[in-house]
């Protein structure tokens, strides 16, 4: 009786008493299971009893939902309406709402009734539906310079609460300034779903640098993220202002080199027939913006002009210059001169700039040509007269060859490191390269030849003193040379070196001897006429004839001497 009595209570209070001050909020998303919470799971006392749900009904009134008893394992649906089959209890006491839709955007209250209390927690349920990418619809075909004119529709459909619409261009937001940038936004609710659609107009004044310019429209909503359309590039007309005329070639351009010219208007679109100025020739072209010069030349350069087919005055010039490069040079291949003879060598260049000249004698780079005035040996090589500009580089080239008979330079000997040889060294020059003999058999160490300067060497062992030629020849003519060689076995005993330097000191005391016995002779020849003219002049005085005794001593002394 006690138990009935309660539960009534229960009920009056759950019908009478206003909901709580303090009410949760929560948000649902469209079309998912709403959870709506009951005291966050803090909702069972020792002593419960049942939990029940309710919710504020359209005309504000009270509907129970369904009643959970604690010694039951299901909850007892109650409510009859679009919620009989959608309502649900999880075991945190949450109560569960499947589908959710707009109509279920309401305040529902969780009652905890224990043996000795009642427990009251209202809840505010809202539902989201979150945004899909917007959509830009009725878009323009092309923009004017300078002109507003409506771009396009920005729509983002179903979504609550309503999503606003951000035009964008190049990430950067629009604002509406009433002139240039107008924008309307409108706000549709579909009457079966509750879901609103918003849409926003967009009318801009486009510029030329808008050519790419990317235009996006956002839409940005409550429940997040933002979503973005996809990009749209517009075309934007203008008439052309200015025209370009560009080379479409290799620089510098070369004689034999096609060069195309093109043409370029800066309006949108883009213009597409030109008049070519070709040196005062006008070529119209139509359907394409370029004009071919095939195998120029030297006359081609000069002054090149486009412009368009309806102004001629809006026109673009650009001068065109055919590089080019004429070498000659006397002489050219083999040169054959004699040594002593002169060359004259003349280069002559003509091109269309300043030209580089650099020679090179046997891959050596020259600061100058030589004068080739009495031409040497030396003198002989291949010479490479390398000629250039930017692009164009011309090489000429001459083989000098300078022949002479052979000529003995010098003819030497020394003895070996080890004292056992004499080596012999003939130095000749001549061209062709001199052939050597030898009057005596050896052994030929080394032969060079450099700069028509050969060099020859023989070693022997003379075993007796010795007289030794070096003979050379080409076939210009011969030269030869003679060179004493003194036994290297007569010299064991004694320094050979000093020996051979003894001899030669015998033949010139010799020699010093034999001048000093003529001199004598001489002196005493003159002496005597003299004493022969003293006594003619005694006679002329009345002296004796044999004259002085100190005469006559003189006299003797000297004919002794001459004797001797």
């Amino acid at each position: 009786m006690h138990l009935v009595i309660f539960l009534f209570g229960v009920f009056i209070a759950a019908v009478m008493l206003p909901p709580g001050s303090c009410i949760q909020r929560v948000i649902g998303l469209y079309g998912e299971t709403i959870e709506v919470p009951c005291n966050n799971g803090n909702n069972k006392p020792d002593d419960l009893m049942f939990t029940k749900w309710k919710y504020v009904k359209d005309d504000s009134t009270s509907g129970d939902l369904l009643v959970k008893q604690v010694q039951r394992n299901e909850a007892n649906i109650s409510a009859t309406d679009g919620y009989q089959n959608r309502v649900s209890i999880d075991t945190n006491s949450s109560l569960l709402i499947a589908q959710g839709s707009l109509t279920d955007q309401r305040i529902y209250t969780c009652l905890v009734v224990s043996k000795t209390n009642l427990q009251e927690y209202p809840v505010e349920v809202n539902v989201y539906k979150k945004p899909s990418a917007p959509v830009i619809k009725n878009k323009a075909k092309e923009l004017e310079n300078g002109k507003l004119m409506k771009l396009g529709d920005c729509v983002v459909e179903s979504v609550n609460p309503a999503a606003d619409l951000i035009w964008m261009k190049n990430n950067q937001p629009l604002g509406d300034d009433g002139k240039t940038i107008i924008i309307t936004s409108a706000v549709t609710k579909d009457p079966s779903t509750g879901l609103s659609s918003t849409s926003s107009s967009l009318q801009y004044t486009a510029r030329k640098d808008d050519v790419k310019s990317q235009f996006t429209c956002t839409a940005k909503h409550v429940s997040g993220p933002n979503q973005v359309s996809a990009p749209e590039i517009f075309q934007i007309h203008y008439p052309t202002e200015k025209v370009s005329l560009q080379v479409v070639s290799q620089s510098p351009i070369r004689e034999g080199d096609n060069v195309t010219l093109k043409c370029q208007g800066d309006g949108n679109p883009p213009p597409t027939s030109f008049n070519f100025n070709i040196k005062g020739q006008k070529v119209t072209v139509t359907n394409k913006d370029v004009y071919t010069l095939t195998g120029v030349t030297r006359v081609d350069s000069g002054v090149y002009k486009c412009s368009l087919l309806d102004n001629e005055e809006m026109e673009s010039t650009q001068i065109i210059t055919v590089s080019f490069l004429d070498v000659s040079l006397i002489p050219t291949g083999k040169v054959l001169k004699k040594l002593g003879e002169s060359l004259v060598v003349s280069m002559e260049k003509n091109a269309s700039t300043e030209a580089k000249v650099t020679w090179t004698k046997d891959n050596h780079k020259l600061d100058s040509l030589a004068n080739f005035s009495q031409l040497t040996y030396a003198d002989a090589g291949l010479y490479v007269c390398d000629v250039s500009i930017e692009g164009i580089r011309r090489s000429l080239s001459f083989e000098l060859t300078v022949e002479g008979g052979p000529r003995i330079l010098s003819l030497k000997k020394h003895r070996s490191n080890d004292g056992k040889n004499k080596v012999l060294t003939c130095e000749a020059d001549g061209s062709p390269k001199p052939d050597v003999q030898w009057s005596v058999n050896g052994t030929d160490n080394e032969m060079s030849y450099v700069n028509g300067k050969a060099t020859y060497k023989l070693t022997v062992v003379p075993s007796k003193n010795l007289t030794v030629t070096c003979h050379v020849t080409n076939k210009l003519g011969d030269d030869t040379k003679e060179i004493s060689v003194f036994s290297l076995f007569k010299e064991e005993t004694s320094n050979p070196e000093k020996n051979e330097y003894g001899a030669e000191q015998a033949k010139l005391i010799v020699g010093v001897v034999v001048g000093l016995f003529l001199a004598a002779a001489l002196v005493g020849l003159i002496y005597w006429l003299y004493i022969k003219k003293s006594r003619q002049g005694s006679w002329k005085t009345g002296e004796k004839e044999m004259g002085t005794s100190e005469e006559s001593k003189k006299l003797e002394e000297n004919n002794h001497k001459a004797d001797v």
